[in-house]
């Protein structure tokens, strides 16, 4: 799956730290879903989702 977070998260300027801060989780979570070594629980995706104000396919594109 691949995903537009790490583009996302540069736009508005936002660090890692600061994005995981927001989400309660590490920002080695935010860095492992940014580079594809880790696919979010529906739940996390949906935190993703509120915090740019977008929806979940905005992020993540499955690359069938």
């Amino acid at each position: 799956m691949r995903n537009h977070l790490r583009v996302l998260r540069a736009e508005r300027r936002w660090s890692q730290e600061s994005l995981a801060g927001s989400l309660g989780v590490s920002r080695q979570t935010v860095n492992s879903v940014e580079t594809g070594k880790y696919d979010p629980s529906l739940r996390l995706a949906f935190q993703l989702a509120r915090e740019f104000d977008c929806r979940i396919e905005d992020i993540f594109d499955d690359e069938r």
